[in-house]
């Protein structure tokens, strides 16, 4: 296997590669070892990567396929809805795409999640590649078959599992993001060392300042480890029936914050004051030490991450938490620490638990 390769499987059969290069040219051996040559290929992308990088995917994909289409849509979470999901559609269905053509989803989580629930579902299931160009996507959502859109205000709500045919990350993209859409992909970065890796944890510290700078070698070995971790989870348990569930650390609170937040936080920044949330409650259980909380708290901050909150209420959180489509009946699968490096299932913690734990969010609880 090459340095930049890992491959996917599912109960031992190979199912995808991700691959970690500095370019897109590398992208053409992929398609033809795919078969994808002379086919049509739709770029599903964003206002944000579209006027950066679509013509150059597109004139590069030209080269081997039979016609290349790009349908744009608006950057955020307020495009992830079924009312753009339908646009797709038709797109698609005017452009004549049959089953053998093929999806690029080009961009960020939104883009991946969108382009591959249409995937799974146009003709009953189309072949797609994940090309995503923000650290969020590349850390996480790009890798293991989730996709999904939002239904009304509730977070990726409608979904089907459905994996992708390759993931294929240019690691150069990340130098064209934002200061504030860069940051966001630490809370899924930091989230990995927390439920798996201590080491990796430790070394997101060490190595802050050169990860910061966007240093190349440090943001391939920082990328490599985070699709090593979602690997071996995803692979252990591909449809979330046991332990990929605790990829949702942060989450539970972190959803419900975000639908509070009407959205205005990116999905990372609502992970991190999930996280501490999370870990403030595994605190109080005794699992982690108030020197180990003040580290993490240190550690997202220093990132640019947020650790707080200073208007949420309590009782409406709850009852977004109580619509999270992670619960097992009337259980809430919560994901709290056993230690650092270790995060385990919980579906003990009670409303008092997440509300004092909303209420340090809030600097009514200090350490």
């Amino acid at each position: 296997m090459k340095k930049n390769r890992l491959a996917v499987s599912y109960e031992g059969t190979h199912c995808y590669d991700i691959v970690l290069e500095h370019q897109f040219e590398g992208l053409i051996e992929e398609i033809k070892h795919l078969e994808l040559q002379n086919r049509k290929l739709c770029i599903v992308t964003d206002s944000n990567i579209a006027p950066l990088y679509a013509e150059e995917l597109s004139n590069l994909l030209k080269s081997i396929s039979n016609q290349v289409v790009i349908f744009e849509l608006k950057a955020g979470e307020e495009s992830k809805n079924l009312d753009v999901v339908r646009e797709l559609y038709r797109f698609l269905i005017e452009s004549n795409f049959d089953r053998k053509d093929g999806l690029i989803a080009f961009g960020g989580g939104v883009v991946g999640d969108l382009t591959g629930f249409v995937a799974a579902t146009y003709l009953r299931g189309i072949r797609f590649i994940q090309v995503p160009t923000t650290l969020l996507a590349m850390s996480d959502s790009s890798i293991g078959g989730k996709t999904g859109v939002d239904f009304e205000r509730y977070k990726n709500m409608v979904g089907a599992f459905y994996m992708p045919k390759l993931v294929y990350m240019n690691l150069s993209t990340l130098k064209s993001l934002d200061h504030r859409q860069y940051i966001s992909g630490f809370g899924e970065v930091i989230k990995h060392g927390l439920i798996r890796d201590a080491e990796f944890y430790h070394w997101l510290i060490e190595q802050k300042e050169g990860i910061l700078q966007k240093e190349p070698d440090l943001l391939e070995k920082m990328v490599r480890r985070n699709c090593e971790i979602k690997r071996e989870i995803v692979q252990a348990d591909p449809k979330e029936q046991g332990e990929r569930a605790i990829l949702n650390f942060g989450h539970t609170l972190g959803h419900a914050i975000e639908k509070q937040m009407n959205f205005t936080w990116l999905h990372g920044e609502c992970v991190s004051v999930g996280m501490i949330a999370s870990a403030y409650i595994s605190m109080c259980r005794g699992k982690i030490t108030s020197v180990q909380m003040k580290e993490l708290i240190f550690l997202n901050q220093s990132y640019g991450l947020p650790v707080s909150l200073s208007d949420l209420i309590s009782e409406e959180v709850f009852e977004a938490v109580q619509k999270d489509k992670k619960k097992d009946g009337s259980m809430i699968k919560f994901i709290i620490l056993d230690k650092i490096g270790h995060a385990i299932i919980d579906t003990s913690v009670s409303k008092e638990e997440m509300e004092e734990s909303i209420k340090f969010l809030l600097g009514e609880k200090t350490l």
